[in-house]
């Protein structure tokens, strides 16, 4: 599925995010480094010049996200919009710059 960017502009890059970003609306531009498929969660991991920054696609939150996440694959170059969040604690990755926060689209409702 092909979608063109419109009117987007990126307004953060990937390795940029910290914890004092949560809550913040961004747009990452950026390659696709890994996809992890988990059913009803898909984790994006995008990448850029300056670091990884995780995506989160939950079905039921927002099934039309959820739908392009199945079809993008690695090296994809993928436009993401959402809200910077905390990650719960047990989910935190220590060894990455980026490791406390995730991006999760507006649900479909929004």
């Amino acid at each position: 599925m092909l979608d063109f960017l419109g009117s987007l502009e990126r307004t953060h890059l990937c390795g940029d995010l910290r914890a004092s970003n949560a809550g913040q609306h961004v747009v990452l531009m950026a390659g696709v480094n890994r996809r992890r498929d988990h059913g009803n969660l898909i984790f994006l991991d995008l990448r850029d010049r300056t670091g990884i920054a995780q995506i989160v696609l939950d079905k039921e939150l927002t099934p039309d996200g959820h739908t392009k996440g199945e079809q993008v694959r690695s090296e994809y170059v993928v436009a993401a919009v959402g809200k910077v969040r905390l990650r719960d604690a047990d989910a935190i990755n220590p060894k990455m710059p980026t490791g406390e926060i995730e991006i999760e689209p507006p649900s479909s409702s929004s």
